[in-house]
């Protein structure tokens, strides 16, 4: 073995006096950080335990609004019908969502999750959140909501809820989100917000979007709409998941024969 060059070494190091240099590695740096993060999260499980809807909404909705009650009872069903329920985790129709799915879920079926992220006014996850995840960015929040979930359901929200049923919605445009998960926006604001984008990104002149990403938020009325989607995709993943397990077996079955 060749013996290494002690002067090489040297001239690889850099001092912090040299700013453009440090700036490189540092920059270079976090690059192969986001790469090793993209390469871990395109792993998948061969057959998942259960299938998860998120909820997003809005934290201010008070517990005595008709709202609270319908996404509270939105996600009991959900989580009766054997669906883990996702959440922000913090108060409003987030509590609403995880409170209902933890009524329902006391058996151990079904789980009520929270995916929070480090805010100055929202201390606490709510009192109704099983399993709890935190985070310091919302870009990694986001980013666990799109890898977790099989289905996402957006009731009355602000910016932030904006925010994310856009995110879904751009990520189902361009793919990158199984273009079999729902998304699913409950409520009038939300038909008038698509209707907007109909109206002016569909432009003739100078259109900036296609018909069919207009398509693929399914606007709803009621949470009886919304379950009644769901049940659809759920059933359909229940049938994915047997084909995975009955297939397995067989899978080892050939490796022992070549064996």
């Amino acid at each position: 073995m060749a013996a290494k060059d002690p002067a090489k070494n040297t001239s690889q190091l850099v001092t912090l006096a040299e700013e453009d240099r440090v700036k490189e590695i540092l920059v270079n740096t976090v690059l192969n950080l986001w790469e090793a993060v993209n390469n871990l999260t395109r792993l998948r499980p061969s057959k998942k335990e259960s299938f998860r809807v998120t909820i997003f909404g809005s934290a201010r909705v008070p517990k005595d609004s008709w709202v609270f009650n319908e996404v509270k009872r939105l996600a009991r069903t959900l989580s009766e019908m054997g669906c883990d329920v996702v959440t922000g985790g913090g108060p409003g129709l987030m509590q609403a969502a995880n409170e209902g799915a933890a009524e329902a879920g006391a058996g151990g079926r079904s789980h009520s999750m929270g995916v929070r992220v480090d805010l100055p006014f929202e201390q606490d996850v709510n009192p109704f959140v099983e399993q709890a995840f935190e985070h310091r960015t919302f870009f990694t929040r986001l980013h666990q909501f799109v890898i977790m979930s099989d289905a996402f359901v957006v009731v009355p929200g602000g910016v932030g809820t904006a925010l994310e049923m856009f995110m879904i919605w751009q990520l189902l445009q361009v793919r990158h989100i199984d273009d079999r998960t729902p998304l699913i926006l409950i409520g009038k604001m939300y038909a008038d917000l698509v209707e907007w984008a109909r109206g002016h990104m569909l432009n003739p002149q100078y259109p900036l979007a296609n018909q069919e990403d207009m398509n693929i938020p399914q606007c709803l009325n009621t949470a009886e709409e919304a379950i009644a989607v769901i049940r659809k995709h759920y059933s359909a993943w229940q049938k994915e998941q047997g084909r995975r397990t009955t297939s397995a077996p067989c899978s080892r079955a050939a490796v022992r024969k070549k064996r």
